[in-house]
């Protein structure tokens, strides 16, 4: 793994919340639980990160 890179894990479904919640989740390429991805370490991605932190976690 890149040192640039986080890998992010969707724990939680999306049903139930906000409709922008959903969106952010497709943006960064989840939508299923159990599904990972690897992103750019930014700010716009950890800002991502935060705005759904109740639906993922971060994968060492």
């Amino acid at each position: 793994m890149a040192e640039n890179t986080v890998r992010v894990k969707q724990v939680r479904s999306a049903i139930g919340c906000p409709a922008d919640q959903g969106k952010t989740l497709k943006a960064m390429g989840l939508g299923k639980i159990g599904r990972v991805v690897e992103l750019t370490d930014n700010e716009s991605v950890r800002g991502m990160i935060f705005k759904v932190k109740h639906l993922v976690e971060v994968v060492d």
